[in-house]
């Protein structure tokens, strides 16, 4: 390789800066995800040093490397080529070449087709280093005010609403902050989703544009924050969700069945078990059906939600009703 192509450099303000050689190995290189004065000096020195630099888009990655200085091979390596790439990635790094894999944002491998390059390179015993950097969920959670002691990265939630609510069901009692991307054109539907499935009563933070000129953080209540975006205009950007855990009190079983008689004594029992659902992050039919066995070895006490017959009463409310 000659010319400009050749040099293994990198140009910070007017300094040139010529790279280290690299050993063989797939080099997982975290780029910037809007301001690319977030480059570390590493990645700047592995991309700079790299034989094959492999992109999610080689159009957006020159971006980066043309503002860097940085003259180097570059490859497509994406969701939709993985299958035909992915072996001719392995089989340069087999004949002692070093490749270096960046995504269009933040650290490869998060919700990009990376993990398939990576395990077919353990498979063939080549060396994986892992250049850290720039990670939108974690800019995000860092800056929610949100518990991240524990968190769950999640993802982009499915598209179809009975999907998508059968994927938040299933997160709501993990104990830990959940983070996901999502598209800007249905925040406002998928925050509605998470209130029916989530409750409410959440704290939850919304990212847009991390890093970028037009940066900005909402931190609310699930509720506050998808009434706002039900009527906002659509936002641009990409988008990070951050929902803290659920604040439950009621975490013992004897606790539990108190707060679901205390709210069978106001209201029907499906009603009592989906609020008490929202209340502790637990599933509706199962505390339905606890509230239903409640009600019948007679531990409802004096909700006065029966009648002498010892069946619930058809007004659901006190004897007055």
């Amino acid at each position: 390789m000659t010319g400009e192509l050749a040099k293994r450099s990198y140009v910070i303000g007017q300094t040139e800066i010529s790279a280290r050689p690299l050993e063989p190995a797939l080099y997982l290189v975290a780029t910037p995800i809007g301001n690319l004065a977030d480059i570390t000096l590493r990645a700047l020195e592995t991309l700079a040093a790299a034989d094959i630099v492999a992109c999610e888009d080689t159009r957006v990655s020159r971006v980066l490397l043309d503002r860097y200085g940085i003259r180097r091979r570059t490859s497509a390596y994406h969701e939709h080529n993985a299958g035909e790439a992915g072996p001719k990635l392995i089989a340069a790094l087999l004949a002692g070449q070093s490749v270096a894999l960046i995504s269009d944002a933040g650290t490869p491998l998060i919700s990009d087709p990376g993990y398939r390059l990576v395990g077919e390179a353990l498979d063939q015993g080549i060396r994986v280093v892992p250049i850290p950097g720039p990670s939108a969920p974690l800019a995000a959670l860092t800056a929610s005010g949100l518990p991240s002691d524990a968190f769950l990265f999640a993802g982009f939630l499915p598209v179809k609403t009975g999907q998508r609510l059968t994927r938040l069901e299933a997160l709501r009692a993990v104990p830990a902050t959940l983070i996901f991307f999502e598209s800007p054109r249905r925040l406002a539907e998928t925050l509605g989703a998470m209130v029916e499935a989530l409750g409410g009563a959440r704290k939850a933070a919304i990212g847009r544009e991390l890093t970028k000129t037009f940066e900005e953080i909402r931190t609310g209540t699930l509720q506050s924050l998808a009434d706002h975006y039900a009527v906002a205009d659509t936002p641009k950007g990409e988008i990070v969700i951050c929902v803290g855990p659920s604040d439950a009190t009621a975490d013992e079983p004897a606790d539990i069945d108190r707060l679901l008689l205390s709210l069978a004594a106001e209201m029907p029992a499906s009603k009592a078990a989906a609020e008490a659902a929202k209340m502790t992050g637990g599933q509706k039919q199962a505390l339905y059906r606890r509230l239903l066995e409640l009600k019948d070895t007679g531990k409802e006490g004096d909700t006065g939600k029966e009648d002498d017959t010892g069946k619930e009463s058809d007004t659901g409310k006190d004897g007055d009703g």
